[in-house]
């Protein structure tokens, strides 16, 4: 059996039993602690011709991204901190010193809004260069937001649009024809892909709107790899099933209009927003108190993992569902 054969998503569950039960159902693992407060820890790898490539990004660009894309796994755990990170350099010995300088500099640049610090890591020779990095961030015990929290009837909410990365991604090899879009339109595309935002602005947000009453409990995860796929994978872990709404999907209304748009937002993958289950009172508030937020759907009971169009009845096809390494 090969990797292709098995896929990302069959490979973690092989993976998992040599781990305790559950510990890889979520964005970060969770530790204990003595202080009210469990530790998130992060750890994502990017791969020089898998996550980015000269042609698409600059190596300041590179070091932001690579950085958000952790942080993005801690937001999805109900962090509002970061502690820091750590950082694993791999490169070839004919790579320019001005090219680690930019990355770090970039890794440096996304981690000081939130006062957090570069930690150390490690560096090594390779064919091909790769930064692998493990973020650090804090949790009130008891309040994190875990895939599994998601019970039928949820609303399911995106704290903001999907799609633009791609789009982003594709403008800038070149696949597709500048002209169609508006400059306006290009500039949010790249920046999407080029300096994503993490979200932990949420948890904040979640905390400060949360009903009277209202006991925490949150399912969610971040759409890295597409909005589908979080969906399905916060159903799936919650054993439910999700209706997605066609006319509320979180999309820019000038991307909307292009023929992919609906494709490159459910399964584009790589805009690092926040997908969530809430109860309804608590969804609702959080859309009246979050700019930005949008009801795309419901947790229903029904085969773990299936995610149906509410309108149709019918199930997303393939190509919707986003990415998957190794296929």
């Amino acid at each position: 059996m090969l990797l292709r054969d098995l896929g990302e998503w069959e490979l973690l569950r092989l993976l998992a039993a040599y781990a305790p039960a559950g510990q890889f159902n979520d964005d970060a693992a969770l530790l204990e602690e003595r202080s009210g407060q469990q530790l998130v820890v992060n750890t994502d790898v990017l791969v020089e011709g898998v996550h980015f490539r000269d042609a698409t990004i600059g190596p300041r660009d590179l070091g932001w991204r690579a950085a958000a894309a952790n942080l993005s796994d801690l937001a999805a755990m109900g962090c509002t901190g970061v502690a820091g990170v750590t950082v694993a350099l791999v490169a070839p010995g004919d790579t320019a010193w001005s090219w680690v300088e930019g990355v770090y500099a970039g890794l440096r640049d996304a981690l000081e809004p939130y006062r957090a610090v570069i930690l150390g890591g490690d560096c090594s020779s390779g064919r091909e260069r790769l930064l692998s990095i493990t973020a650090l961030g804090h949790v009130a015990n008891g309040m994190a937001i875990r895939r599994g929290d998601g019970r039928p009837g949820d609303w399911l909410v995106s704290s903001g649009p999907h799609g633009l990365s791609r789009l982003g991604l594709t403008l800038l090899l070149d696949e597709w024809e500048a002209s169609q879009v508006s400059p306006a339109l290009r500039e949010r595309a790249i920046e999407a892909h080029r300096r994503p935002k993490p979200r932990l602005d949420v948890a904040r947000a979640l905390h400060s709107c949360r009903p009277s009453g209202q006991p925490w409990r949150v399912g969610g995860t971040d759409s890295s790899d597409g909005l589908a796929a979080a969906v399905k994978a916060i159903a799936a872990t919650s054993g439910c099933g999700a209706l997605l709404e066609r006319n509320q999907l979180p999309i820019d209304p000038e991307l909307a209009q292009l023929e992919p748009g609906e494709r490159w937002c459910l399964g584009g993958g790589e805009d690092f927003e926040l997908v969530l289950a809430l109860p309804p009172s608590w969804a609702e508030a959080l859309l009246g108190a979050l700019s930005g937020t949008s009801r795309i759907g419901r947790l229903v009971e029904a085969e773990p993992g299936l995610v149906r169009w509410q309108e149709s009845g019918e199930a997303l096809a393939a190509a919707e569902q986003g990415f998957t390494h190794y296929r």
